[in-house]
């Protein structure tokens, strides 16, 4: 859908920056809307702030003072990582002014079709996979949203001869009103990110509005194993097609005596597919339907599936080390990643485990830590996480403050033929500015072990 005039004119609020705030703000300049930024930081620290400025933005840092919602704003662009807990946004939700993410815009402004996928888990390996799979086909993917890459730019660029790929977190869709993707994939729902939503009830709901403007000329690709999954699908008004792991579906996609189907047509057989891990078995289903649904060729699919390893820092293989398996999967932010990632291999696991206490209890990891030997624990959570550890028959249990140290003693303690795994069941904050910081450091700690 492309309205690129309705913003002429308009008066526009834009909270908070970083990327997807900075590239909403000039997107709309250019547009022909009269624009504010609000930014907490201050202007002096603020290279992206100044910059809006020169180019005849109004600009107000350091606060979010609430004399902003005394002008007659047409609609506010939110930052997703700004809670709505925010007074400013509060404030606004009073006077019943629109709050919006840049997904919005994004939607608004683009010409190419687009496939939205979220969940709880695998977003990112299911977005990276369905863009390779839809290379070589009638139309190029560009890969967008939570993956990094801001969706108002791609959609800025992108022409009907595109399609869109874009990995959208609850914090994103929340922030919708009439977006409406051709296809929608919806993975999973776990309990996520509370803290931010306040219940999971509104967790869900966030999630759910993937799909709450499709027709039945849209397609939503489901979790048909997921109630909770199952329940939004019932009520939406699109085309479905269900997978799962457990069921035989006819219609949808699953797995039938070791070969991923189709509609019942074999696809490949799982014994090919490279990725590693039970889990990633359902990210595949998901990413096989939106990918056949938009086009991609059998032959692109399965080379992708023969090839695909994961993406950076989720169950990443970094290396083999004197006959030890090395995986990065500082992607792994809560208990529920770990646990898949610890049932993806069936060898002895040395876990590396830590970071930001958020005050939760690790005992339901308990029944993943089954192959696990040794466990090295760092950071904020050690305490807690060995509190757990102790509960299990893992003989070594080992607690250090930083991720470099976690590396040597994990390493001190493996022998040949076992798995290195990070993957944190925590948030990096405690020590790391993300997870791909955390991620890129303990490869670098690999790399300085000695050969």
């Amino acid at each position: 859908m492309v309205h690129t005039d309705q913003y002429q004119g308009k008066l526009v609020l834009v909270v908070g920056l970083a990327k997807s705030g900075y590239a909403a703000a000039r997107l709309l300049h250019k547009l022909g809307a009269t624009v504010i930024v609000n930014d907490g930081k201050s202007i002096d620290d603020n290279p992206q702030a100044q910059e809006l400025m020169e180019q005849g933005v109004e600009v107000i840092c350091g606060s979010h003072p609430l004399s902003l919602l005394d002008r007659p704003l047409d609609f506010i662009i939110k930052n997703p990582g700004i809670p709505y807990s925010n007074e400013l946004l509060v404030e606004a939700e009073k006077k019943n002014i629109p709050i919006l993410t840049e997904i919005e815009l994004a939607y608004q402004i683009s010409e190419a079709d687009i496939i939205a996928i979220t969940g709880s888990n695998g977003k990112t390996t299911t977005t990276t996979l369905i863009t390779e799979m839809l290379k070589n086909s009638g139309r190029t993917p560009q890969i967008a949203g939570n993956i990094g890459v801001v969706a108002c730019e791609v959609a800025e660029q992108a022409t009907m001869d595109d399609i869109i790929v874009m990995e959208l977190s609850s914090f994103q869709l929340m922030g919708t009103d009439e977006f409406r993707p051709t296809i929608s994939v919806l993975l999973n729902l776990f309990d996520a990110h509370l803290d931010y939503h306040g219940s999971k009830q509104n967790y869900v709901a966030a999630k759910a509005r993937i799909q709450a403007k499709q027709e039945e000329s849209d397609y939503l690709v489901y979790n048909a194993s997921d109630e909770l999954v199952k329940d939004i699908a019932e009520k939406s008004h699109a085309t479905k097609i269900g997978f799962s792991t457990t069921e035989v579906l006819p219609d949808g996609l699953d797995v039938v005596d070791g070969f991923v189907r189709y509609r019942s047509k074999p696809i490949i057989a799982t014994s090919d597919i490279m990725l590693p891990g039970s889990h990633n078995i359902e990210n595949i289903l998901g990413a096989i339907g939106a990918s056949i649904l938009a086009g991609a060729t059998l032959t692109q699919i399965q080379f992708v599936l023969k090839t695909f390893g994961g993406v950076e820092h989720r169950l990443q293989f970094v290396k083999e080390l004197n006959g030890r398996l090395i995986y990065n999967d500082s992607k792994a932010t809560n208990i529920l990643a770990t646990s898949k990632a610890l049932e993806a291999f069936d060898k002895p696991v040395i876990l590396l485990a830590g970071g930001l206490d958020r005050g939760n209890s690790f005992d339901s990891l308990i029944p993943s830590l089954q192959d696990v030997k040794a466990v090295i624990t760092y950071g904020e959570t050690k305490d807690r996480i060995a509190e757990t550890v102790r509960k299990t028959d893992i003989p070594t249990l080992e607690l250090v403050n930083t991720l470099t140290e976690a590396v040597k003693v994990a390493y001190r303690e493996s022998t040949e033929g076992d798995v290195l795994l990070l993957s944190p069941a925590c948030a990096s904050w405690d020590q790391y500015k993300t997870f791909e910081e955390r991620g890129h450091a303990f490869i670098q700690a690999i790399n300085e072990l000695p050969k």
